[in-house]
């Protein structure tokens, strides 16, 4: 497999608007517009490039390539650290019981709350792979290399990992989540808020936004039905983040209604089970297990699919292809984990 993870670069900028303008909306963290685009690729390059190893307002932006044709067919990002420019909003489903005594009835109402519960988390997001490559588990590579990379640079990210997925949007780009509730305070419709997001920030959320909780007994129905239900699209995402560690902790996104995904940085699989050895050079005979791979520091961070030849200690041999796509030298840090 000639496939690999690397850090963006300016170069990758036409390939990765051609995959935003594929996403159909509702995907924050790869607006279809070329300005945010720069924007996010240049906040990007100045996080690989940031020297301090300490968390901060990091937005590390990766591409999956075909190093045989050159071509850029996925991405996925890292967050360092959420709300620290702008506030990070959420909705917490919560239950209030009340009990007349003179009913004899007890109620419970499910409530919505808009809350900041989730700043300074890390997130990871952004993950879009192209409509053509969805086999030979290129999804997968391109989700756990984020890990691999965090697992890489840990004093770079918070002890809490979040993960946004994209909530239910019916066939003509609106939400239902959206046109109940915040629909009615903004006008705009669920389209425009979503790309004013993506170009802007969440500030105009703090402006206008009502405070206070919401019944959702207020709600119709469509809006109810969708609450914490990931797009279709994202339900395999949803369990890869299960499989990882990740739980619905009963926060969702405040524009579509989408859940996110809770876990502690340290007992996500990935990170934690993830074991370091010495590259020592390669080897022509292989058999076993294909293996997930990483190697480098911050911009030459590279990640891939390959064989281990396991030998005295931690030293280890690569197969010839997946030391070519890593691009490393003996002597490097290698990390590995089963598939």
């Amino acid at each position: 497999m000639s496939f690999r993870i690397r850090p963006v670069t300016n170069d990758d900028f036409q390939a990765v608007y051609e995959m935003a303008k594929l996403t159909g909306g509702g995907f924050t963290n790869l607006p279809p517009d070329r300005g945010a685009l720069v924007e996010k690729l240049v906040r990007s390059e100045e996080a690989f490039a940031r020297e301090a190893d300490t968390q901060s307002d990091d937005c590390f932006m990766m591409v999956l390539e075909n190093k045989d044709t050159g071509q850029i067919r996925g991405t996925c990002q890292i967050f360092g650290q959420v709300g620290t420019k702008q506030p990070f909003y959420s909705y917490r489903i919560t239950t209030l019981t009340q009990t007349s005594k003179e009913l004899g009835r007890t109620f419970r109402a499910e409530m919505l709350n808009l809350v900041t519960d989730l700043e300074s988390s890390s997130e990871v997001g952004g993950l879009f792979l192209h409509p053509g490559e969805r086999a030979g588990g290129l999804g997968l590579l391109l989700a756990r290399s984020r890990y691999l990379f965090i697992r890489q640079h840990r004093a770079r990210f918070g002890p809490r990992l979040i993960a946004e997925l994209r909530g239910v949007i019916d066939e003509a780009g609106g939400s239902a989540f959206w046109d109940a509730i915040a629909g009615k305070f903004f006008g705009m419709n669920f389209q425009e808020a979503d790309e004013f997001n993506a170009m802007h920030g969440t500030q105009f959320i703090a402006d206008l936004m009502p405070k206070t909780p919401i019944y959702t007994a207020m709600l119709p129905e469509t809006a109810r039905s969708v609450m914490g239900i990931p797009h279709p699209s994202g339900r395999a995402a949803m369990k890869m983040l299960e499989r990882e560690g990740f739980a619905f902790e009963s926060y969702i996104d405040i524009f579509d209604g989408g859940p996110t995904m809770i876990a502690q940085t340290d007992q996500v699989r990935t990170i934690r089970d993830a074991k370091q050895y010495r590259f020592v050079g390669t080897l022509e005979d292989w058999d076993g297990e294909q293996l997930m791979l990483s190697t480098g520091h911050l911009n030459n961070f590279r990640a891939c699919y390959g064989y281990l030849s396991f030998e005295e200690g931690d030293r280890v041999r690569l197969d010839p292809q997946s030391a070519e796509l890593l691009e490393i030298r003996e002597g490097d840090t290698l990390f590995a984990i089963g598939r």
